[in-house]
């Protein structure tokens, strides 16, 4: 029995996988930064492995110390609050129209959000722009 113990530690261990954990409690909309994260030796899965990945992000959900990070946590930092106040525009051709609305959800750059026309008081979709403004309408 000591000989099949010796055996067993002296043969070379798998390496360690490393998994990305929250280093303190983040409520949910925190972009995530250097000192939010650290590693731990354990293979969790479906949790990140490399910290750089989430760095710049904005958890979805509130992610408490010591808790794994996954991919579906954490998202681009979002463009548009919600209850904000965003511009509208509908380009067709060569007529741009503007308006003010009242975003009703949050969205990051790409998203597809609901938002309310202050003007006509309708509720209209768009796709959130790279500057914040919301794209109703016309060419993609």
């Amino acid at each position: 029995m000591l000989l099949r113990l010796a055996v067993l530690l002296a043969l070379p261990g798998v390496a360690g996988a490393e998994s990305v954990v929250a280093a303190r409690t983040l409520p949910a909309g925190t972009v995530l930064t250097q000192g939010d994260l650290m590693l731990v030796d354990a293979e969790i899965p479906g949790a990140l492995t490399a910290p750089e990945v989430a760095l710049g992000q904005q958890t979805r959900i509130a992610l408490y110390a010591g808790r794994a990070v996954h991919a579906r946590d954490i998202g681009a930092p979002a463009l548009v609050q919600r209850n904000g106040i965003v511009t509208l525009v509908y380009r067709a051709g060569g007529l741009t129209i503007r308006a003010d609305g009242r975003a009703l959800e949050a969205g990051a750059e790409g998203d597809s959000i609901r938002a309310l026309n202050l003007a006509s008081k309708t509720t209209v979709s768009g796709r959130v722009a790279p500057d914040g403004t919301l794209i109703v309408g016309g060419p993609p």
